[in-house]
């Protein structure tokens, strides 16, 4: 079923930071310093350059700190308060937060994530779920606006596709990880 939104929105994935550099999983509680790099903070003023036509007038971000940095450099070129959300924050990644990535990778364990939680990590209908809860939560209180929502790749992805109308496993299939959402990239939520 596809989701009927009443607010045109744009998603802006943070730029690349610490833990992209170091292939480090970084969600919450966040483990260690993650800002942006001096490459993602280049990123994030060349997507705010692209955001300045578009009309913005409501920035929603999650409170990391790779992400509240990239708000950050936007909202002051866009001249906006951001509001911080923690249902916008990246996938939990339970026991394997702040470990090497290629951990993760080596479990390849992404579809058996969707129904279920793996070592203490967020399921991807976890994720579906809160970012559902946000994405209905905005279209009640705001009617006609245009919205930027800065997060991370996983609720990005799975926001995207359940707007669109397919389902967790369908969005796996549809979008594998190198068509996803990239660093400091823009897309607009149809």
């Amino acid at each position: 079923m596809i989701m009927e939104i009443n607010n045109k929105y744009y998603l802006l994935r943070h730029g690349e930071a610490i833990s992209n550099i170091k292939q480090i999983t970084s969600s919450w509680p966040e483990t260690f310093e993650n800002p942006l790099t001096a490459n993602g903070k280049r990123q994030i003023k060349e997507a705010a350059k692209k955001l300045n036509n578009k009309q913005i007038e409501h920035i929603f971000a999650s409170d990391l700190l790779r992400t509240k940095m990239t708000a950050d450099i936007v909202a002051k070129a866009l001249k906006l308060e951001v509001k911080f959300d923690t249902r916008l924050r990246e996938v939990g990644f339970g026991d394997l937060n702040g470990r090497p990535a290629e951990e993760l990778l080596y479990l390849g364990f992404e579809k058996e994530r969707l129904g279920h939680s793996m070592r203490g990590a967020e399921s991807y209908q976890g994720v579906l779920e809160r970012v559902r809860d946000f994405i209905e939560e905005i279209n009640e209180t705001y009617q006609g606006s245009t919205i930027l929502i800065v997060s991370h790749q996983c609720p990005l992805w799975i926001l995207e596709n359940d707007i669109d109308g397919f389902s967790l496993s369908e969005g796996l299939e549809r979008n594998p990880e190198e068509v996803r959402i990239g660093r400091g990239e823009i897309r607009e939520l149809n």
